[in-house]
């Protein structure tokens, strides 16, 4: 079992692709960091405005406090957070769409003389219909009164 897993990202409605990546960190890991976007940073990228970051923080913190884990939520204000700082940090889970996020990381890494992390890549959740879940398709899909998760 890894030591310290990281996870990074905006976590707006916890939705379940969000969940299975939490999942599979708090299974590799002893402890689990959750690098979560600042409302600011958060908004930048998106079409719709996320949910405040204490909400967002507060479904995180009661999700992982199921797995009995030691856990932290820490806020970032950029792709990277913690992830290119912390020398002790051993692993970091990404689905596929991010997985050149956590290559970038750990290209930053080596730069800096800190060890690479392994990286775990989790298949991306699928609806009924083969689409990847994502906040966007679930906050479009609620306006029109559908439920795609």
């Amino acid at each position: 079992m890894l030591k310290k897993v990281i996870v990074g990202g905006t976590f707006d409605g916890l939705h379940a692709g969000h969940q299975r990546i939490l999942t599979v960190a708090a299974e590799v890991g002893e402890s689990v960091i959750v690098g979560l976007t600042s409302d600011e940073f958060a908004g930048r990228f998106r079409t719709r405005s996320p949910l405040p970051y204490a909400k967002r923080k507060a479904a995180l913190e009661k999700f992982l406090g199921r797995f009995k884990k030691p856990h932290e939520v820490v806020k970032i204000q950029d792709s990277y957070g913690f992830a290119t700082l912390m020398e002790d940090l051993e692993a970091i889970v990404v689905s596929e769409e991010t997985l050149l996020r956590a290559e970038e990381i750990n290209h930053i890494r080596f730069k800096k003389g800190l060890p690479k992390l392994v990286i775990v890549v989790i298949p991306l959740v699928v609806t009924g219909n083969g689409e990847p879940i994502s906040t966007e398709r679930i906050k479009k899909a609620a306006g029109r009164g559908k439920k795609s998760r």
